[in-house]
């Protein structure tokens, strides 16, 4: 059977997914697993779609303590157990810098450009990027292909992508990107399969998770994102503050002494809901938690998210639709209750039943559509992955 081997490498995790190819070039999914807890709490799952365990097994600690540990975990298990025929791989890569719009095949040349990028998403790129290398060197007949969470932010006009810099700084690149548009990519067209009405017109969906973004879509389209130049815009995250006044920066670095390394730990590690609770990262753990200081946090981030919508209500001259996705957003009914008491002005009013019950319509009839869609960045990324690669049958890897 031709498989296609689907990868979202993470700082602290590693996910992978195989899909069958079919005889019309259809995608199945096989397998769904990821190595998690890497350096704390080693784990190595996988399932079926229909939730049969494959495999569920604990390490120690010093087994696998990075990413390269987790590949090598998971591509054992993978050839020893499943022996599929894989014909392809596509990865998730965070940034595609200004050279990349879409996805491509990757060469030597594609790796060179891609690791480049690295000052542009630092806590991601090269994360992104480790499969890549590993899998090059076990199979190097196998064609990969890397997959851009920027690329479905790229029609985006000027007006939308330029910082009010000079022009050699927009040439040079700094501009902005957007991020999880393989997430908003997915939940476009799956909105267009459930409400076709709806896709057509303005709606905003807001990719909710340790990492957090919202998107403007115009008829399926990205028009504008929360996320500028890098990952740290916007929304605040589980360890990343989002949106910042540059000055801040500027004060720590002249006023306190604090090295560009030490910013990059701030912003990227020690901000966010962990920095506002000084208790987690985890949405899950601050809402049974009592602390003053964690009910601050996820008001904070709920206040955060309506004020987004504001800004994105404004690019799209007004809103049809609101959508969660992602981890918090398909999954804490406490958030999207109070992210929809800051959406009350735009006209949604909840159905707390719809919303506790898990329901994908979670508004009351005649107010602003509030919609919950899971996403499926893999799938995307097997789809890009199989119309990249020629027919499969002519690319099998000994």
């Amino acid at each position: 059977m031709d498989t296609i081997l689907i990868v979202n490498a993470g700082s602290s995790s590693l996910k992978f997914q195989v899909f069958a190819v079919g005889a019309e070039r259809d995608l199945k999914c096989l397998v769904k697993g990821q190595v998690d807890g890497i350096g704390t709490r080693p784990r190595l799952r996988a399932v079926t779609p229909d939730r049969t365990v494959l495999v569920d097994r604990s390490y120690q600690q010093q087994e696998v303590q990075y990413l390269p540990d987790a590949i090598h975990v998971a591509g054992t298990w993978l050839e020893e157990t499943q022996r599929f025929n894989f014909v392809a791989a596509g990865h998730r890569v965070v940034h595609g810098g200004p050279g990349y719009s879409g996805p491509v095949l990757i060469s030597d040349g594609v790796l060179a450009r891609l690791e480049s990028y690295t000052p542009l998403a630092p806590l991601h790129q090269q994360n992104n990027l480790a499969p890549i290398r590993a899998l090059r060197a076990l199979r190097p007949g196998l064609p990969q292909v890397a997959c851009f969470d920027t690329a479905f932010h790229r029609a985006h006009g000027e007006l939308a992508d330029r910082y009010a810099l000079p022009e050699e700084l927009y040439q040079h690149g700094i501009r902005r990107y957007g991020f999880h548009g393989l997430s908003y990519e997915y939940v476009a067209e799956r909105l267009r399969q459930i409400a076709p009405k709806l896709a057509k017109g303005r709606v905003i969906v807001a990719h909710l998770g340790s990492g957090a973004s919202m998107c403007a879509l115009a008829n399926g389209r990205s028009v504008e994102s929360t996320m500028g130049f890098t990952a740290l815009d916007g929304l605040p995250m589980g360890t990343r503050p989002g949106q910042i006044d540059p000055g801040v920066v500027l004060h720590l670095v002249g006023q306190r002494g604090m090295t560009a390394a030490q910013v990059e730990d701030l912003l990227y590690h020690r901000s966010g809901l962990k920095g506002l609770s000084g208790i987690s990262n985890d949405v899950r753990e601050l809402e049974t938690n009592a602390s003053p200081n964690a009910t601050f946090a996820l008001d904070y981030f709920a206040y955060r998210v309506g004020l987004h919508a504001g800004m994105l209500a404004a690019a799209l001259g007004g809103i049809d639709a609101f959508v969660f996705t992602a981890g918090i957003g398909e999954n804490s009914a406490g958030m999207r209750a109070r992210i929809a008491e800051r959406l009350a002005w735009l006209g949604a009013e909840l159905d707390p039943t719809a919303n506790v019950t898990g329901k994908s319509i979670i508004s009351r009839n005649g107010g602003l559509p509030l919609y919950v869609i899971p996403t499926n960045e893999e799938l995307m990324i097997a789809r890009h992955t199989l119309a990249c690669v020629p027919e499969h049958s002519s690319t099998r890897a000994a």
